[in-house]
């Protein structure tokens, strides 16, 4: 009898153990947006986004009991290229359309992506711009060396469409996968002078010098971001998607230089 009461009072024990750590993705009890079982989202962005969706993430987490957003950035491509190995991931945000509609047509993306800012193109060199650059044109000079993303990835691409607005052919020292990294080889002074976004230089501040020029508006690309097929999260994939595209989103964005609709 002891050992039957006892193995009673262990299974009681279990089960109400089991129904406490069960997960409820739902909404809270006091009728805001969350969850108090831990969820985590992942979200794949463009590297231009780093700044302002580090602090978009960290107000949705403020906001939302339970979720933890954990972000990765790199150069859309090389993200679009990892989401059809299998990566897992929740959300995704590249820096152009053209990368988006190729992670449509893999089936990768689940609904309409939502345009939610644009980004445009400026010249940018070592601080106090000591090679004199005023121009496009002025990237063509013998002795300065200049650095750009790869046509492939959208930075690059923006790139070619300033070179045909222009109508000035670069012979850049070196072609990156990110924007993030033709920074990088302007801050190091491993190169003159380089093509980035205005956001890159606005975050870098006095580590270099932006050079606007005539054309620019032919290089704007168009940010859009959705969820994704695979997502185990998609309810909270779409409330995150709709904080970005929302008034808390577009202000950081704003703040930081992008164009918002």
């Amino acid at each position: 009898m002891k050992r039957a009461r006892a193995a009673s009072i262990l299974a009681a024990a279990v089960a109400l153990a089991s129904v406490s750590c069960g997960t409820d993705t739902g909404a809270r009890s006091d009728g805001t947006n969350g969850s108090s079982a831990g969820e985590t989202l992942t979200v794949f962005a463009a590297a231009s986004l780093k700044d302002t969706f580090t602090e978009i993430a960290a107000q949705f987490e403020e906001t939302h009991d339970g979720i933890t957003v954990d972000l990765a950035f790199a150069g859309s491509s090389d993200l679009l290229a990892q989401l059809s190995q299998g990566a897992p991931a929740d959300v995704f945000a590249p820096a152009d359309t053209g990368t988006m509609s190729r992670a449509g047509d893999d089936g990768l993306v689940s609904g309409d992506p939502v345009p939610f800012v644009t980004n445009t193109l400026t010249i940018v060199t070592e601080a106090g711009n000591p090679k004199g650059i005023e121009s496009f044109d002025d990237l063509t000079r013998s002795g300065v060396t200049v650095v750009v993303c790869a046509p492939q990835v959208p930075c690059g691409a923006a790139t070619v469409r300033a070179e045909e607005a222009t109508g000035v052919e670069l012979e850049p020292v070196s072609e990156e996968s990110s924007v993030t990294d033709v920074l990088g080889k302007i801050t190091s002074g491993q190169a003159d002078a380089g093509l980035v976004y205005v956001t890159d230089a606005r975050s870098a501040g006095d580590n270099v010098t932006a050079v606007p020029f005539p054309g620019s508006a032919d290089s704007v690309n168009t940010y859009p971001i959705a969820v994704l097929e695979d997502s185990q999260n998609p309810d909270t994939a779409q409330m995150f998607v709709d904080y970005v595209a929302g008034p808390e989103g577009r202000k950081i964005l704003a703040d930081a230089g992008f164009d918002v609709p």
